[in-house]
């Protein structure tokens, strides 16, 4: 005999798992949901992408400033070691971001050397996190565009009387477009991590919740629309990355 509410010969969804048409419609309104909080301009979702975007820039930025020189001065200069920095820089193109946090967590913690600085918890530590993830990807990146250069580009520079600085420029001005492209890939690589952000940033609301630690924790809690519509502007941000990528790549390879 079938319970109150149940029709005859209905069987029960197995596992406590809802219907797949139940599943879709939660999916679907959760979907249109999360765009009219995208385009209604909600505070608490544009909050968490400006952090992102702020936090993963500014550690590109530094990245840029220290690994561009860097590789400059890689595809410039022949020194004994040399190989075995490459080859350094190579494996740590895929360095786990849980490793890098468990790491920065140790010198950033109440007990470690950087205690005293109180970085841990903070929008800082995420930077600092994102920027040591991205800074091997930023040389080596430029340091295989300076590297496919043709070297009479530095060469002519200095016949024609210029200095040390001034044919580096010369060089950086040429590799523009391959340099670009190294910065889209490490800005990619760096909004899109999560375990440097929730190690060193801790999720808190409002203060270091970013895109992906964001996510996360509304798919533990069950509340997709906050997660769909961050997941929504990653995407976005995503493909903008990988156009201007292209554009740049293109731009490289063009005569």
């Amino acid at each position: 005999m079938p319970l109150p509410g149940e029709s005859e010969g209905a069987e029960p969804p197995q596992g406590g798992r809802a219907p797949a048409p139940i599943m879709t419609g939660i999916f679907v309104d959760s979907f249109f949901s999360a765009c009219a909080m995208i385009v209604s301009g909600n505070r608490e979702l544009w909050d968490i992408v400006l952090l992102s975007l702020r936090c993963t820039f500014l550690a590109c930025f530094f990245a840029a400033i220290i690994g561009i020189p860097a590789a400059l001065f890689l595809a410039n200069n022949e020194f004994t070691g040399k190989r075995l920095l490459l080859l350094i820089l190579n494996s740590l193109l895929a360095l786990p971001t849980v490793v890098v946090g468990l790491f920065l967590y140790v010198f950033i913690s109440r007990r470690g050397i950087f205690g005293p600085l109180d970085l841990l918890y903070s929008p800082t530590a995420i930077i600092i996190g994102q920027f040591i993830l991205i800074l091997p990807l930023v040389t080596m990146f430029s340091y295989a565009a300076l590297n496919r250069l043709d070297q009479r580009y530095r060469e002519t520079a200095l016949t024609l009387g210029a200095s040390g600085w001034q044919a580096a420029r010369a060089v950086l001005r040429e590799a523009r477009p391959a340099l670009f492209a190294a910065l889209c890939a490490a800005y990619g690589r760096g909004i899109a991590e999560v375990g440097v952000s929730m190690m060193l940033g801790g999720n808190i609301k409002g203060f270091t919740r970013t895109m992906t630690t964001a996510m996360a924790l509304e798919y533990d809690k069950g509340e997709f629309t906050l997660a769909l519509g961050l997941g929504i502007i990653l995407l976005l941000v995503s493909f903008t990355l990988n156009a201007a990528l292209g554009f740049f790549q293109g731009k490289t390879e063009s005569p």
